[in-house]
């Protein structure tokens, strides 16, 4: 587990994606730290070394078999309780699985925010209504599913949503997916977020 602390009346717990705690996540990490903010992110994987970009396959089929979504949920929610009493605000961002998991999680009462990047799989949950303020980004391409009828349908659920240039990853400064604008701009959206829930 990756846990910063800087004093923060505020702490946000970061969930990786399918590659699980790789350079992507801790240096996401320290630019939030850097913010101000504490910060948890715990390696769901149970395994010392993260998944490279070119096992894609072998991190997806690990993450569904060995934590799942479910699974993953409730590591996160453990999280949550015992941190809870520590914080005035606690947000939870999510990166692609992470993201679907931050989503599930934003029914939780003690969650004050949700951010999600590219959660694909949030279109399986379109019938859960956070119990939070939540920001979620997508890219303007998923080879998966149609983006724009997953963004209509989180639009009135009140949902904030936006669609960036690139395809998923476009934050990722290690994949070749990163797009520098996008990731810069999703980035501002998120503090100006955390700064105003």
């Amino acid at each position: 587990m990756l846990h910063i602390q800087k004093d923060s009346d505020t702490v946000i717990i970061v969930i990786h994606e399918i590659y699980g705690l790789n350079e992507h996540m801790q240096g996401f990490c320290e630019s939030l730290s850097n913010q101000g903010f504490d910060v948890i992110c715990p390696n769901l994987l149970d395994r010392e070394t993260p998944f490279d970009y070119s096992q894609e396959d072998a991190a997806y089929r690990h993450f569904m078999e060995n934590v799942g979504f479910t699974g993953a949920l409730h590591k996160i929610k453990d999280i949550l309780s015992g941190v809870q009493a520590e914080y005035q605000k606690l947000f939870i961002l999510g990166f692609s699985a992470g993201a679907t998991v931050a989503w599930l999680c934003s029914e939780d009462e003690c969650v004050d925010g949700m951010v999600g990047y590219y959660g694909s799989r949030i279109r399986n949950y379109v019938e859960l209504t956070p119990q939070c303020p939540t920001l979620l980004f997508f890219p303007q391409e998923e080879s998966a599913f149609n983006v724009d009828e997953l963004i209509l349908a989180l639009e009135i659920k009140n949902i904030e949503v936006h669609k960036f240039n690139g395809k998923h990853g476009f934050s990722d400064p290690y994949s070749s997916k990163y797009h520098v604008e996008s990731a810069q701009n999703a980035f501002s959206k998120m503090m100006k977020f955390f700064m105003m829930n």
